[in-house]
């Protein structure tokens, strides 16, 4: 068995952002991932896809952005060769196509199992990114009708023929929605709980607003409610259409069937809540406060000079929609999942799951002695999810990293 000082777990930019930071400490490391270097970014996205988050906001340990469009959104190719160009920078030693299979404690450290081999390493960092979440009633709906999450949606040619009912409606149901509907496909959006933002306001980005009021580097030491804010949807935002505007009133305006929260299935005759003007005016009146906190900000710091005035941004008047529907006699022969995704850690033999199947942590640092997590949503800061947050987060998992490991090595 190969001895190592630590393992990263996954390639993705918060398994880099840990490299930096471990390589800059003059660390010892070995970053595994089961395909290559952001995976999940060649293989599990649509091919429109964008960053929601403009460029300049793709900040890692010692690299930005550097190129002629910081406030534009990249696409899914482009982030590969950003992150591949990172690696380069600092020679990331990273091991493809090695599928870690477990993780167990072992004397000096945690055994790593992997398809290419054993490791002992003193440390290990979790990386790997989220699976996705599909509900458990997909399995009731009839055969015949296709069923794809959005990681394996590619392009509206590459669904059967027929209309399309996308599941959800954050960020990836709006644009899949959109771009369903665009390319002339009959949609019905079935909605749930959703976060509406402009994409600009006042003339900038909504995410520099949020920068600038501190909102993305809320930590989870200043909420009420941890795991509620970890719940919280992702906003109906894209960076696809040179970052045009996308929410319902987008979506209807194109001709999509919007709907109540999918509650039921049973063959073919799908059944939804009525509560879909509930759930656009609890977003709207979420809107409405983040856009009154932008417009004290302006007070307060003397830029209405500076900036656009104040917006006006309709509420959302919707009508509850179909409380059911008969997929097959309307014609839709597929459903998109647009749900999400989920941390699950079936290798990971070491006593840290919560129930929910996610590592327990503060600031990425576990109650298992050398075991640390990146990547994780609203890990410390409400952006740690985002390529932007994880510098933060790998500086303080690989101080605390370095700080234990050099107290164990004066101890042994």
């Amino acid at each position: 068995m190969k001895a190592i000082d630590t393992i990263v777990i996954g390639a993705g930019h918060a398994g880099l952002a840990t490299s930096r930071c471990l390589t800059d400490a003059g660390r010892e490391h070995l970053v595994l991932d089961r395909g290559r270097l952001a995976e999940s970014w060649r293989s599990a996205r649509w091919d429109s896809l964008h960053l929601l988050t403009p460029n300049w906001m793709s900040r890692l340990p010692g690299w930005s952005y550097q190129g002629e469009d910081p406030d534009g959104y990249m696409p899914a190719a482009e982030l590969v060769g950003y992150l591949a160009g990172y690696a380069r920078s600092f020679g990331a030693p990273i091991q493809s196509w090695t599928a870690v299979s477990d993780v167990r404690p072992a004397a000096g450290g945690y055994q790593v199992t992997t398809t290419e081999g054993a490791w002992l390493a003193r440390n290990v960092v979790v990386a790997a990114g989220p699976r996705p979440r599909v509900p458990a009633l997909g399995a009731d709906l009839a055969r015949g009708i296709e069923q794809v999450h959005t990681n394996r949606y590619r392009k509206p040619a590459a669904l059967p023929a027929g209309g399309v009912l996308v599941v959800g409606a954050s960020a990836s149901g709006v644009q899949v929605a959109a771009e369903l509907r665009r390319a002339g496909r009959d949609v019905v959006l079935a909605v749930g709980t959703h976060t509406r933002l402009p994409r600009r306001y006042r003339g900038m980005d909504i995410m520099w607003w949020l920068e600038q009021l501190g909102a993305l580097d809320r930590t989870v030491d200043e909420v009420a409610d941890i795991d509620r804010a970890r719940r919280d949807p992702s906003s109906q935002l894209t960076g696809g259409n040179g970052g045009r505007g996308l929410d319902l009133s987008t979506l209807r305006d194109l001709g999509v069937t919007i709907t109540g929260r999918l509650t039921g299935v049973d063959g073919s005759r799908v059944s939804f809540a009525p509560d879909l003007p509930a759930t656009t005016a609890a977003a709207d009146e979420r809107l409405r406060r983040t856009l009154t906190k932008i417009d004290e900000h302006v007070s307060r710091a003397g830029l209405d000079t500076e900036v656009c005035p104040p917006e006006e941004i309709p509420a959302l008047r919707l009508p509850a929609g179909p409380d059911s529907l008969d997929l097959r006699a309307a014609g839709i022969s597929t459903v998109v999942w647009a749900t999400g995704f989920e941390f699950r850690y079936p290798w990971l033999q070491v006593p840290v799951t919560a129930a929910d199947g996610e590592i327990e942590q503060y600031r990425g640092v576990t109650a298992a002695p050398g075991l640390y997590v990146m990547g994780l949503r609203f890990m410390y800061r409400r952006n740690s999810q985002f390529i932007d947050g994880a510098r933060h987060d790998a500086g303080h998992v690989v101080q605390h990293l370095t700080g234990a490991t050099a107290m164990a090595t004066r101890s042994d």
